[in-house]
């Protein structure tokens, strides 16, 4: 269990935002995410959404069907989050 996992406990969206948080600087895909994270494609799909609402995720279409998905650095909340979660991981691990 991680320091995230510590205090908010195990949800599919926290695992998706870590994933992309240790990634920020590559876009990925859901078939990506859900790959490395254990998570179903559907499951990744349902929770990025919010994340993409919320403007704390990027998504760029590639075509008709093809999208990626990338941290939104120039979305404020995002930058809070990155540094939450990288002093979380000092002061706990």
């Amino acid at each position: 269990m991680d320091s995230m996992e510590k205090i908010f406990g195990k949800t599919a969206q926290m695992t998706v935002l870590k994933n992309l948080i240790e990634k920020q600087n590559e876009p990925t895909y859901l078939s990506g995410i859900a790959e490395e994270t254990g998570l179903s494609h559907a499951s990744v799909s349902r929770v990025i959404t919010p994340l993409i609402s919320s403007g704390v995720v990027r998504e760029k279409l590639l075509g008709k069907q093809i999208r990626t998905f990338q941290l939104n650095m120039e979305n404020e909340a995002t930058n809070v989050v990155i540094d939450f979660y990288n002093k979380i991981n000092q002061m706990i691990n």
